[in-house]
């Protein structure tokens, strides 16, 4: 299981696409099997959506296209029972229905409109609202998607410098066997996986769902909305993010720093294995410099190549 760059494709990042027959003969099935009066359907490069109601509540029908990273998405939400999450009303594998969240406007509206402070500061409150009911062993953990770097140096594509392969392996692995209070959550939470609704407030969707520290949990949202690296490569908005997370989690600056460095050069990879250029100005490969900086590797010697 690999949190792939939803950040990149998400909040109407859509492509005019047609649905293949089997997802729509699981789409129809399911439909009927849940009994979902369609009003409008939207095709995305993972799924197909359907927007309408049951039983005269409004709900989304989430049907995806192959296995992968949301494939249990609805099991992981209904672990989380609504708590700072978008409930579940069924689900079977790769097929999710979900209650409608209106007007659901994403977080990164607010972010990418001047008021980042204000919208980090409600990431926060949605990730300490975040409390599962499912036992912690019943899921992925993040050690699990560090062979990202394994597969990625025995590959051969040389578009990320290797030494930041290796330093973003090597923290990723010592993060991994100093974890403390490790527990199941989001695994992919960042501005567009937020939305407003208007009875509930803002809530999370699209969990990928992954055991480990929270200091794990901080990372995405560091790197995001993805088309602002302006805003979120700035070492002074990094600064404050991570002191703002840290204030209202009581989480620990220097893991999520190194979390965030290492998860960068790991989203860099998958940005590659995805078929997108990741040239050494690529927004991770920048966020991962401007956080081992931070850090406080100062000497050249053993910082990574630009």
């Amino acid at each position: 299981m690999q949190p792939r760059r939803q950040e990149v494709t998400k909040n109407a990042r859509r492509r005019e696409c047609h649905a293949s027959t089997e997802l729509q003969k699981r789409f129809d099935g399911l439909t009927r099997e849940w009994r979902v009066t369609v009003e409008s359907t939207c095709v995305t490069d993972s799924s197909l959506l359907a927007f309408g109601s049951r039983d005269g509540q409004s709900v989304v029908l989430k049907v995806l296209r192959n296995e992968g990273d949301e494939w249990r998405s609805g099991a992981i939400l209904e672990a989380f029972d609504g708590r700072g999450m978008s409930r579940v009303y069924e689900h079977v594998g790769g097929g999710v229905l979900m209650e409608r969240l209106q007007p659901g406007q994403s977080l990164a509206d607010m972010a990418l409109g001047g008021r980042d402070n204000e919208a980090t500061a409600i990431l926060a409150d949605v990730i300490a609202r975040l409390c599962p009911h499912a036992s912690a062993n019943a899921w992925p953990a993040v050690e699990d998607w560090a062979a990202g770097f394994d597969r990625y140096a025995a590959g051969g594509d040389r578009q990320i410098p290797e030494d930041l392969i290796e330093q973003g392996h090597r923290i990723y692995s010592d993060l991994c066997v100093s974890q403390r209070h490790r527990q199941l959550f989001h695994g992919d939470l960042h501005h567009y996986n937020v939305l407003f609704d208007a009875r509930r407030g803002w809530l999370a969707i699209d969990p990928k769902g992954a055991v480990g520290e929270l200091e794990y949990e901080v990372g995405a949202a560091l790197r995001n909305p993805y088309e602002a690296p302006e805003l979120f490569l700035e070492p002074s908005t990094i600064e404050r993010r991570v002191d703002q997370f840290g204030r209202k989690l009581n989480v620990n600056r220097g893991r999520v720093l190194a979390w965030a460095f290492a998860q960068a050069v790991l989203a860099a990879i998958w940005a590659a294995e995805d078929g997108t250029p990741v040239d050494r100005g690529h927004p991770f490969i920048s966020l991962a410099h401007a956080i081992w900086r931070m850090l406080g590797h100062k000497s050249t010697e053993n910082a990574p190549s630009k």
